[in-house]
């Protein structure tokens, strides 16, 4: 299309000769006017000033229209427009100060912006220029970035480039395209929009690219804001911002409205607002924090948290939760503070303290420190530690867990254990050693082994149902057998003593051993209910 104006343009200009050869009274001198360029002011605002040019035409049908040849140029205030030949306008019924200009086209303001094309409109009452390229992008250059388009169009009133159907914005580390664009060199912003990308090196070396309908960058800073959706994608992770600031400097991701991080091992991090560190592969959550690890099947839950991805650690605090689900039953862990890592040794480790609470089907609990093994899938309870399962209630000193499958497997109390079991109000079996190791079965205790200063109380079910008689029993050794929630077996050996009485006759002191507690109020009753009363 330019080039079909270019042959017009000349074409004209050569009729407009023929003409007069043809009729000299039209013109009697066809001498081209070489330009005088006058003296006036030439910041004044809005005025568009011929500064040179080879030769000036007017033609008998356009006498308001100066035809200007070689090496022209035009200026409007600080700005200087070059070209081979252009078409200016004079009079007061076209638009004041406009022109076309074709070929070389070359605009220039100070030693800072430039523009380059192959044919220009420029329009005065809007001082606008639009210039286009001849199978050629259209360039506009403010020192180390350049704007790209094949129709480029300029405010001199905004002092703003712009394209509207397809483009590209380059400088020393970044890329972006996108069907429109803006971008105004004075403020270095640029604003894109309609099928946005951004791609870039970060200063690890990494590649990364930005996909979003709407983003706004500052060259000088080069910092991306992403106002709506958008994919951020590299080799250290992928993130889906629903709103954030991408700082392509520091490879550094600021988000909110729960934006998504993915990260390379497969981890999700969310929260309602998020700073992720790509290079370092560190992420900060804050409000409603998700971390989930697929791999492991476990997800971490808090008010704050974070998660280092070259140490593979997270922690969480604020109504912190752990769910681990690996197995068909879901663990659920509370404590006031929660962290993940590997230990020195390569083992995963999860920690929880203080306050510690946790659920599952089979098994609940409280502590004040909790370490969960994940290697052999083990749980090691410390400070005042409680375990209950089906009505059986266990406590020590210290407790292990070691779990099989879905169910726990057995649980080792090593320097103290009390085992009670409730039968009705104010009436509970009672046992308590130096050890005690119990076995579960389809997550019903199935044995029970004390060892060493064994001291038991049991209220035995008669045939008929009831209890009549209350045994208490010391000994250094015991091994109890259980089938659901009876008494099968019970071997005692070496200095066993005990006594049996009628519980009519029985006194009050013969019911509790000394160190009982039955603590079922601070029992969790579910998910919801490991969490501090």
């Amino acid at each position: 299309m330019r080039h079909l104006l270019k042959f017009i343009f000349l074409a004209a200009t050569l009729a407009a000769f023929m003409v007069e050869a043809r009729n000299p009274l039209l013109t009697p001198d066809r001498t081209p006017i070489r330009p005088q360029v006058g003296d006036a002011d030439r910041h004044q605002p809005n005025r568009l000033y011929l500064e040179r040019a080879d030769s000036l035409m007017v033609t008998p049908w356009e006498r308001d229209v100066q035809i200007l040849l070689g090496n022209v140029v035009f200026r409007k205030e600080d700005m200087f427009m070059y070209c081979d030949s252009a078409r200016f306008y004079t009079s007061p019924e076209l638009p004041a100060d406009s022109m076309e200009a074709f070929g070389n086209i070359r605009m220039e303001q100070g030693d800072t912006l430039f523009l380059y094309g192959d044919y220009m409109e420029y329009s005065g009452s809007q001082e606008l220029v639009t210039v286009y390229g001849e199978g050629r992008d259209v360039r506009l250059i403010n020192r180390d970035v350049t704007l790209t388009a094949p129709i480029l169009h300029y405010s001199q009133l905004m002092q703003l480039g712009y394209y509207l159907n397809g483009g590209k914005l380059t400088d020393p580390q970044n890329e972006l395209t996108s069907l429109e664009g803006e971008y105004a060199p004075p403020t270095k912003e640029a604003n894109f929009y309609n099928h946005v990308r951004l791609t870039g090196r970060t200063n690890a070396g990494d590649t990364v690219r930005i996909f979003t309908d709407t983003l706004l960058y500052n060259t000088d800073t080069r910092i991306a804001d992403l106002p709506v959706f958008a994919r951020i994608i590299g080799k250290d992770g992928d993130i889906d911002s629903r709103l954030g600031v991408y700082d392509s400097n520091l490879d550094l991701a600021t988000l909110l409205n729960r934006s998504l991080v993915h990260t390379k091992r497969g981890n999700t991090l969310t929260g309602d607002s998020l700073i992720y560190d790509r290079s370092a592969g560190f992420g900060e959550a804050f409000g409603n924090m998700v971390l989930t690890d697929s791999a492991r099947q476990m997800t971490l839950e808090g008010d704050y948290g974070f998660y280092n991805e070259l140490t593979d650690s997270a922690f969480c605090t604020g109504h912190a939760r752990a769910l681990e689900y690996s197995k068909p039953d879901t663990f659920y862990i509370h404590g006031d503070t929660l962290r993940t890592f590997v230990d020195p040794d390569s083992v995963r480790l999860m920690v929880a303290n203080p306050n510690v609470r946790f659920w599952r089907v089979d098994l609940q609990g409280l502590c004040d420190s909790l370490t969960y093994v994940d290697t052999d899938t083990t749980v090691r309870m410390d400070y005042d530690p409680v375990v209950w399962n089906e009505n059986y209630q266990v406590f020590g000193n210290r407790i292990i867990l070691f779990m099989n499958d879905s169910t726990v497997e057995r649980a080792w109390l090593p320097d103290f254990g009390f085992l009670a079991d409730e039968i009705e109000h104010g009436y509970y079996n009672q046992l308590s050693g130096k050890e005690m190791i119990a076995y579960f079965a389809d997550g019903e205790l199935s044995r029970l082994d004390v060892n060493g200063s064994v001291q038991a109380i049991m209220l035995p079910q008669e045939d008929d149902s009831t209890y009549n008689k209350i045994a208490n029993i010391e000994s250094s050794f015991m091994i109890s057998e259980f089938e659901g929630r009876d008494i099968k077996r019970v071997k005692l050996w070496d200095e066993t003593s005990g006594t049996v009485t009628p519980l009519y006759l029985a006194k009050r002191s013969l019911f509790l051993l000394p160190k009982f507690k039955w603590l079922e109020s601070e029992r969790p009753t579910g998910p919801e209910d490991i969490f501090p009363r």
